[in-house]
C-alpha cells in the first residue's frame, strides 16, 4: 500500500477504537539513549555498558555508575519531548482509551503531556534501595536533578540509593508488566512505534492480543512484517503526528 493509503487505513481503526494500547522504544528518540553505549563502542571510562547497568556492577563502584546515570538524567533534563511525543499525547485526547507502555526511562512521555504511562524498564529518575528497608524494590524517591554522591547511603538503612531502573538480571516492575499485558491483549489498535519488540517481556506486548486487534507498527527498520501487514516505515517523529493529521481528517469530514 502506498503511505496515504496506508495512513487512512490506521486512521480509520482509529477513529472506531475503544481501546488503544502503545509500546514505545528508543527509536522515538527525543534524547540520549542507551543504544549509544551498545555495541564495539559501547564503553564509557572504559566500562561496558553491562558493568554499568548490573547491580554487580553497581556493588563494585557504585559512585562510577552513579557519574554515569548523573550524567544521563542531566541530558535527559536538558532534552526536549519530540513531535512523535507530543503526537501521542494529542491522541491520547481523541480516543476514548490510550495506554502507552514504554521502554524508556527518560521521562518524555510525561513531559510532553502524556498520561496512563507505564515505564516498564523504571525510570531514570527514581531513586530505589539496595538494601533491606521497607521500601525495598519501590522507588524510594523521584529526582529533580543529579543525585549528590554524598547521599549515595540511604537513610537509616543498611542499604544505598540506586537508579531506579531496570538492569541486567533483574525482572520488570510486575504491577507495570502485568497491566501492560492486560491492556495489549484488550485493545482495538497496538501501535508499535519505535521499537522492534523482540526481546521479552516486552515482546509479548505486541504478540499477545485477540485476532481482531489491528497491530501497526511504525519503525524506519520495520521487524514485524511476519505478524503484521499495517507498517509505516519511517521515523516515529514523523510517522506519529502523520497519523494524528489523517484522524483529525476522518473527524473533520
Amino acid at each position: 500500500m502506498e503511505r496515504l493509503e496506508i495512513l487512512a487505513t490506521i486512521a480509520e481503526r482509529l477513529a472506531a477504537a475503544q481501546r488503544v494500547f502503545v509500546l514505545t522504544g528508543a527509536g522515538l528518540g527525543g534524547g540520549p539513549g542507551l543504544g549509544t553505549f551498545r555495541g564495539p563502542d559501547g564503553y564509557w571510562r572504559n566500562r561496558s555498558f553491562e558493568q554499568l547497568a548490573s547491580l554487580e556492577g553497581f556493588h563494585a563502584d557504585p559512585a562510577l555508575v552513579w557519574g554515569w546515570y548523573n550524567e544521563r538524567i542531566a541530558a535527559y533534563l536538558a532534552a526536549s519531548p519530540n513531535a512523535g511525543h507530543f503526537a501521542l499525547a494529542e491522541l491520547q485526547e481523541i480516543v476514548p482509551h490510550l495506554v502507552i507502555a514504554t521502554q524508556n526511562v527518560d521521562g518524555l512521555h510525561a513531559r510532553a503531556g502524556s498520561r496512563n504511562v507505564l515505564e516498564i524498564h523504571g525510570s531514570i529518575f527514581d531513586v530505589k534501595c539496595t538494601g533491606r528497608c521497607v521500601s525495598r524494590g519501590t522507588p524510594v524517591e523521584r529526582l529533580g536533578g543529579p543525585l549528590d554522591l554524598a547521599r549515595l547511603q540511604h537513610d537509616g538503612c543498611d542499604g544505598m540509593r540506586r537508579p531506579g531502573v531496570v538492569w541486567f538480571g533483574e525482572s520488570l516492575p510486575q504491577n507495570a508488566l502485568l497491566e501492560a499485558q492486560r491492556e495489549s491483549r484488550q485493545a482495538d489498535v497496538i501501535l508499535v512505534a519505535g521499537t522492534s519488540a523482540q526481546v521479552e517481556p516486552a515482546a509479548s506486548l505486541a504478540q499477545k492480543y485477540r485476532s481482531q486487534t489491528m497491530v501497526v507498527e511504525i519503525n524506519p527498520e520495520p521487524a514485524l512484517r511476519h505478524q503484521t501487514n499495517t507498517v509505516l516505515a519511517e521515523g516515529t517523529e514523523t510517522g506519529l503526528p502523520a497519523i494524528v493529521n489523517a484522524l483529525r481528517e476522518i473527524r473533520r469530514d
